[in-house]
């Protein structure tokens, strides 16, 4: 059963995540630090290219399967209409309450 974004226990996470969910740029670079990077299945990627492609032009949507780490470890079901539906795993950093790195990959 998933878990639904609001009751996610760590909220600069939960921020990301609901405005990954909402499709809101905006937001989602506001939840994030001026200088925050991402990886992508190991790879470094910029994170700016890599957020249009994969959310913003492809209607990402993360839906939470389970969370560890003091919710900064997510397990998702992340869909968009690139590739569809997949199993991914999410770690994120978080600096003076904003996301400073995430890394996500296949799970």
């Amino acid at each position: 059963m998933a878990i639904p974004v609001d009751q996610l226990s760590h909220p600069a996470v939960r921020t990301l995540v609901t405005a990954i969910n909402a499709n809101d740029r905006q937001a989602f670079a506001a939840a994030l630090t001026p200088s925050a990077t991402m990886s992508d299945d190991g790879s470094d990627r910029d994170l700016q290219q890599w957020a249009d492609k994969e959310i913003f032009s492809s209607n990402g949507h993360m839906d939470i399967e389970s969370e560890s780490d003091d919710g900064l470890s997510l397990v998702a079901d992340y869909r968009n209409d690139t590739w569809g539906a997949m199993r991914t795993r999410w770690q994120f950093m978080v600096d003076d309450g904003k996301v400073s790195r995430f890394e996500t990959g296949q799970a």
